[in-house]
């Protein structure tokens, strides 16, 4: 099969996006299929074709949002490419700018388009609004977002049942959904694959004990994570419970409320205790977890939360807050614990300080239960989604079918192209 993903964000920009989509293309590959890549370059505007002329990287525009450009949607340069492909079928993995070129490329193509939904917007809204129009604002994203994935996709992939949900309780969306959880290549995190020396030189570089508790996070530093709830909670425990100073809480990733964060540290005093860290290459990511004892998350903006799967991978038992896209990963009290409160999360983090036996179990639990989520089984699901667009497809939706004789036609005289 020759297979199109389309997507706004990958290497070597790092997301969790960039991360799904790269390992998807490594494991169909594997599996012998043909897979080329369309995205947008994060450097400049022009286009590049790289790894033996099967990842085609168009202009983009930065949008104020991290490091995300956007594409137009009708890049006349990368059609010839495109077409030349000859794809089968193509896999969008963003709803704007390259997404839409992706719908307007399935239809001229006469092909099947799959997209994956993987990120929740509205809870991304503060980001352009600033506060003022949010309400308004959410409904313009639904709106965009229903037109998307309901009217132009072939079919519909989500990775969680809480996004499933939303689609069919709130959106009412009335085609196929098809939940599948992202994968990720959990072998990079497993024990044997990572070498302890380093960990260690690690750990002596942080000035960490050999008998210090270890708090992790791993993601991206902003708003919608809710780091301030892990922070203020950790900073209790460690003013009631932490005498000898051996809990420590080590925050691992970058963002736009990074320096926020280590002002509301330094403000509370605990500098030697709770250590933003910053970004990290992606390579060196795995021996991160393996310092750890716990890893932490509150953030409910999640479709999915990999870097849990990640920490599970590691052999290090994720902490949760209790929300639908963990809840189908996180059994509590067989591979991790969840919480509701601070108080919650307060008393775990004691209990398994207190209690390694009780750790190590929920420890060892976590690494057997990662494996389902293997890229292996990810890429098997969705070239059964493949297929079944490929089977059913009948062609456009009317609405694409305009969509795309508009922006086909000439432009005006002496306007360039």
């Amino acid at each position: 099969m020759r297979i199109g993903l389309f997507t706004d964000t990958y290497p070597p920009y790092i997301n969790g996006v960039s991360t799904s989509v790269t390992m998807l293309k490594r494991s169909l590959e594997q599996k012998g299929h043909q897979v080329f890549v369309v995205t947008v370059n994060p450097e400049n505007m022009k286009y590049v074709l790289e790894e033996d002329n099967k990842v085609l990287r168009i202009p983009g525009i930065p949008i104020g949002i991290y490091d995300y450009r956007l594409s137009g949607i009708y890049p006349l340069r990368a059609i010839n490419t495109i077409k030349k492909w000859h794809l089968d079928i193509i896999h969008s993995h963003t709803e704007f700018g390259v997404g839409t070129f992706a719908r307007i490329m399935a239809k001229q193509l006469n092909i099947p388009l799959v997209h994956t939904y993987h990120t929740m917007y509205e809870d991304y809204i503060h980001y352009i609004t600033k506060g003022y129009f949010d309400r308004s604002s959410k409904k313009i994203v639904e709106y965009l977002t229903l037109f998307y994935c309901d009217k132009t996709a072939s079919e519909l992939i989500v990775p969680t049942k809480k996004t499933y949900d939303l689609f069919k309780e709130k959106y009412k969306v009335n085609k196929n959904v098809h939940i599948v959880p992202t994968g990720i290549e959990v072998e990079r995190f497993f024990e044997e694959n990572v070498d302890q020396k380093d960990v260690e030189e690690l750990r002596k570089n942080l000035g960490f004990a050999k008998d210090d508790f270890i708090l992790l996070f791993v993601g991206r530093l902003a708003e919608e994570k809710n780091i301030v709830y892990l922070i203020e909670t950790v900073r209790d425990v460690i003013r009631k419970e932490d005498e000898r100073g051996h809990i420590k809480f080590l925050i691992v990733g970058d963002g736009p409320d990074i320096e926020s964060y280590r002002e509301l540290v330094k403000k509370y005093k605990m500098e030697d205790q709770i250590i933003l860290y910053g970004r990290v290459p992606w390579e060196e990511v795995p021996k991160y977890y393996h310092l750890a004892d716990l890893f932490l998350t509150a953030s409910q903006s999640e479709t999915q939360g990999l870097t849990v799967i990640e920490a599970m991978a590691a052999g290090l038992v994720p902490v949760t807050i209790d929300d639908e896209s963990f809840n189908t990963v996180i059994v509590n009290d067989l591979n991790g614990k969840v919480f509701r409160t601070k108080k919650e999360l307060r008393e775990i983090i004691v209990d398994l300080k207190n209690h390694p036996d009780k750790l190590h179990a929920l420890a060892k639990q976590a690494r057997i239960n990662s494996e389902l989520y293997s890229s292996k089984y990810y890429a098997e699901s969705i070239l059964h989604v493949y297929e079944y667009a490929i089977e059913h497809y009948q062609g456009a939706v009317p609405a694409l079918t305009k969509l795309v004789k508009k922006v086909k036609r000439k432009p005006k005289e002496g306007k360039k192209e």
